[in-house]
């Protein structure tokens, strides 16, 4: 009787879809090694996204598919984590200590941005990447007061700025350098100054992904974020309503045309869950951020209710995902993060740091 063969572990390999790569993980080129030892089968694996709250679902789902091979009485799933630095921008340099920025925007404004820039972040650090926030929004900053961080970043050189720490996050806000009530009235190069030095004078420290919280709209900031920041991909927040999925559009074909990769949209506000009865309604319309998503052909990343705990939360200092690790809603979050994540990691790779920099001096 002829033994078991690696060809038919890849073939029960290729049975699983992946619900986040949208494809099979061998040609993701995921399966990294598959040792047959007698009837026990060892497959190492290792993943281009964070996976934490994912894996025992995955081991157990390909367990399943070898595990139904003849001959096979034992299988053994190792999952690791190898996050790396993907393609952005040309001519932009890469900024030290982060592999990947994520820009979070939105067309307009009261959308919930900034509370799901905050919470994505948190998912991601969850999911086990090492993760930080960057408030860009000059004018109105609110991060801090989501983060619930009221100190002053430390400069251990007198140039650079020390991320402040909060719930694993590495973060760093205008907000974190005036008063909380002390408007910044600043003309646009100002801002576009400040939000460049925010960026690159902080001494980010080995970050996976850095989110960037965006103000609303299609403006300086925006622009100085896509010519002189390099961002590996962008993410969409929209309300179901038509107003808001018009400025969303908008803020879209921003991206596009400077050719940021738009990973996808989140519905935020898909419907309101009556706290008293738990009837649902979908009182800013419903499936709008689906159809956007359709039409634009990027993904759609799923959709977060109207929830007053959300909001509390936040306005709180203890968004969501760290509130309630455990709730509908940051599972929501998480599973929406491991969405972002696995999509950007089927981008192409970043290679300029491989590359030597060529030098012509004139002796």
């Amino acid at each position: 009787m002829a033994g078991l063969s690696q060809q038919q572990v890849e073939t029960a390999l290729k049975e699983y879809i992946d619900p986040y790569l949208q494809k099979d993980l061998v040609s993701a080129k995921t399966v990294k090694n598959i040792n047959i030892e007698g009837n026990t089968v060892t497959v190492d694996l290792t993943v281009g996204y964070p996976t934490k709250g994912y894996n025992d679902t995955l081991s157990a789902q390909l367990k399943t598919k070898i595990g139904a091979l003849d001959n096979v009485d034992t299988v053994n799933i190792n999952i690791t984590n190898k996050i790396i630095a993907h393609a952005t921008q040309k001519g932009v340099d890469p900024i030290k200590g982060v592999k990947n920025i994520i820009a979070v925007a939105s067309g307009k404004g009261g959308v919930g941005k900034s509370t799901t820039a905050v919470n994505l972040a948190l998912a991601l650090s969850a999911e086990g990447a090492n993760v930080g926030i960057l408030d860009a929004d000059i004018y109105g900053p609110s991060q801090p007061r989501m983060l619930g961080v009221k100190r002053q970043p430390e400069s251990k050189d007198g140039s650079s700025l020390e991320p402040v720490m909060s719930y694993h996050l590495q973060s760093m806000s205008i907000g974190y350098l005036v008063e909380e009530e002390t408007p910044m009235i600043w003309r646009g190069p100002m801002v576009t100054q400040a939000l460049e030095q925010l960026i690159k004078d902080t001494r980010w420290h080995d970050l996976d992904y850095l989110v960037i919280d965006l103000p609303p709209g299609t403006g300086d900031t925006q622009l100085t974020l896509a010519q002189k920041i390099p961002v590996s991909g962008a993410v969409i927040i929209t309300t179901p309503q038509d107003i808001a999925l018009i400025d969303a559009r908008k803020g879209l074909k921003m991206f596009e045309k400077v050719n940021v990769p738009v990973l996808g949209v989140i519905e935020n506000m898909s419907r309101h869950i009556c706290s008293k009865c738990g009837h649902e309604e979908h009182i800013f319309g419903e499936g709008g951020g689906l159809r956007m998503a359709q039409e634009t052909d990027v993904d759609f990343l799923g959709s977060l209710p109207l929830d007053k705990t959300i909001r509390e939360e936040t306005d709180g200092g203890k968004p969501t995902v760290v509130a309630q690790p455990d709730g509908r809603i940051a599972q929501i979050y998480r599973e929406i993060a491991r969405r972002v994540s696995a999509k950007l990691s089927l981008q192409a790779k970043d290679y300029t740091t491989k590359f030597p920099t060529i030098k012509v001096v004139n002796n």
